[in-house]
């Protein structure tokens, strides 16, 4: 349990790790990159919801983090159906799945920055 709170508090680490050894495994870079981004995603969920928590003295972060999730996977399964007339639930999901390791990355970033100012201003 210990090493997976490591994990998402640093999300970064999951990604590197992966990425190394999926480019010593298979020696692809875009493999190597989409598959460290597909493990990173669910660190950052967890990290982005902490953060969100700590930010905002709430107890809200996660599900608020899945329905955001989840109103993406409707969109996106509207739209297929929409242009296709078919919904491809692989192809949704990790559409959904890449979409949201850009969305919690920015998010990442964004509070951790917000959590340090606001630290510093406390301190002041």
């Amino acid at each position: 349990m210990g090493f997976f709170i490591v994990l998402s508090i640093l999300p970064f680490f999951p990604f590197f790790l992966v990425y190394w050894g999926m480019m010593v495994w298979k020696k692809d870079k875009p493999v190597a990159l989409r598959t460290a981004m597909d493990v990173t995603t669910f660190f950052l969920i967890f990290s982005v919801s902490a953060l969100f928590n700590l930010t905002f003295d709430s107890n809200f972060g996660f599900y608020l983090t899945l329905i955001l999730i989840l109103i993406a996977l409707g969109f996106i399964g509207g739209a297929q159906n929409r242009l296709k007339g078919k919904v491809d639930g692989g192809r949704m999901f990790r559409a959904v799945w890449r979409m949201s390791f850009v969305m919690m990355s920015f998010g990442y970033i964004l509070f951790t920055l917000f959590g340090l100012f606001r630290y510093i201003m406390n301190k002041m």
